[in-house]
């Protein structure tokens, strides 16, 4: 960490490029997936697009870089132009996480094959050890992205997920918890102590995340 930074500094170059790739797509799998099922309001608003400008937020940003977590710009979906609003909603909404774990998968794959075909030998130190940071990085953030989305904390995908999924008549209960949730969740990311024992274990699955595709390039590539 370099000062109030969560990254080093020589790796925020790198870490720069793969949120700005990885919060574009993430924001565009959740518009051009509510556009394809009926509504609009996205394309309307310019976010059908991989135009990055479109979709970050620059204080959302900043606070990914300062403390490891962060956001971008919300879609806008109307789920009464779904023909099937709380299922449609729930593929929009799981949409931008699955599109951060199809990167990971992607970057594994692509890592595998310069593994497996050399192809950082013939490269000059400073070269070979560029992409494989980049790669490692592109991995490692995706795979907390799809997590740390899930988490049913608003505003965060996992909770409108929860939403969509519960009875109607628990929508007042919900409501509640929001008016807690988030001053939880602030405090679980900055209270070392707490993140240790709650944030820290669950991103940790990404490990084994990574190993389950590793299980599964292995054998496509004969490795």
């Amino acid at each position: 960490m370099g000062g109030l930074l969560f990254y080093d500094w020589n790796t925020l170059p790198f870490v720069i490029l793969v949120l700005v790739l990885s919060f574009t797509i993430h924001e565009w799998a959740h518009a051009y997936s509510a556009y394809k099922l009926g509504d609009d309001t996205a394309y309307k608003f310019g976010r059908v697009s991989l135009n990055p400008m479109v979709h970050l937020d620059l204080f959302g940003t900043i606070m990914l870089l300062i403390a490891g977590f962060g956001w971008a710009k919300p879609v806008p979906v109307n789920r009464g132009n779904f023909k099937r609003p709380r299922l449609f909603g729930i593929i929009v909404t799981a949409a931008g996480p699955i599109s951060n774990l199809i990167i990971a998968f992607i970057t594994l794959f692509i890592f595998a094959l310069f593994q497996k075909y050399g192809w950082l030998d013939g490269m000059s130190k400073g070269s070979g050890d560029a992409i494989v940071l980049f790669l490692k990085l592109m991995l490692n953030i995706n795979i907390t992205l799809f997590l740390f989305n899930l988490i049913p904390i608003p505003p965060l995908d996992g909770y409108r997920i929860i939403q969509d999924l519960v009875n109607l008549r628990y929508t007042e209960t919900l409501q509640k918890f929001e008016q807690w949730a988030s001053v939880i969740f602030l405090l679980v990311v900055f209270i070392r102590p707490l993140r240790q024992v709650t944030l820290d274990p669950y991103l940790r699955l990404g490990d084994s995340i990574i190993n389950q595709f590793a299980i599964v390039i292995a054998p496509i590539l004969g490795m």
